[in-house]
């Protein structure tokens, strides 16, 4: 058994070597054209990382020919296939400004703004990535409305968008538990005002509430009338748009305790 591996194991070295070799002599060759025919045969075969390393060789040697936007095309999308979608949408982009006139420049516009897309990262981080997808789907929209992928460009839009929200509202919330609360009662209504349709807008206004009370509670005594007072106004709001509300006994309770602070204020 143990030999029976063994030749097996030395039969692959030398499958891959004989291999190995053949590739190298195609990569080193100044035949252009069975390089290309070579490539294509990679990629139809779904091995992407030879046929990228024979199509990065030609992409010179076929520029301004019918063959040179095969190669472009295929080049961005072997970048793709291999996820490495940063530099797949650097290809893609490339190709529409080459080639704006190709039957697969609509499929490239939107493969370059996905790509981006997929390189967006979590709202913690810095996000000019997303804005970068965001811009390139937009022109998708734009230059593309009867687009058969003008939904999924339009759903993946609306991902980015509400992934800037989320980074804004955890801003908020990171003022709010640092106790700020001046800050984090701006940017909760500055958050209401950018996203007035917000998922976020009932948990908003319970925070902005308790955080007047907050705020004026460490306020000198001319302010506290009117944060007191905001307090009870975003209650009411909340009360009035979501009596339903899971925190809307919290929020009560506070703007309770600011009525009673107003009726001691003169």
């Amino acid at each position: 058994m143990n030999y029976r591996r063994l030749l097996i194991g030395l039969l692959f070295c030398v499958l891959c070597c004989a291999s190995c070799n053949e590739f190298n002599r195609i990569l080193k060759s100044t035949d252009n054209e069975m390089k290309y025919e070579v490539a294509m045969d990679y990629y139809d075969r779904q091995d992407y990382n030879h046929a990228l390393q024979l199509f990065d060789l030609l992409q010179s040697a076929f520029r301004s020919t019918p063959k040179g936007e095969f190669v472009a095309y295929r080049t961005a999308m072997c970048y793709y296939l291999t996820n490495d979608f940063e530099i797949a949408a650097y290809y893609f982009n490339k190709f529409i400004q080459n080639y704006p006139f190709s039957k697969d420049a609509e499929t490239a516009a939107f493969m370059q703004a996905y790509c981006s897309y997929k390189v967006s990262p979590i709202p913690s981080l810095d996000q000019t990535s997303t804005m970068t997808a965001i811009s390139q789907l937009e022109s998708f929209i734009e230059r593309y409305p009867q687009s058969d992928s003008l939904a999924r460009a339009q759903e993946l839009l609306g991902n980015l968008h509400d992934k800037l929200e989320q980074k804004d509202y955890d801003i908020c919330i990171l003022y709010y538990k640092m106790e700020n609360y001046n800050a984090a009662i701006t940017c909760f209504e500055n958050l209401l005002k950018k996203y007035p349709n917000t998922p976020h807008r009932e948990e908003i206004l319970s925070h902005i509430a308790i955080a007047y009370y907050d705020y004026a509670e460490n306020s000198v005594p001319e302010k506290k009338k009117e944060r007191y007072e905001a307090c009870i106004e975003r209650y009411n709001t909340l009360s009035y748009l979501f009596p339903d509300s899971p925190n809307l006994k919290e929020a009560e309770a506070v703007a309770n305790k600011a009525r009673k602070k107003l009726e001691n204020i003169h």
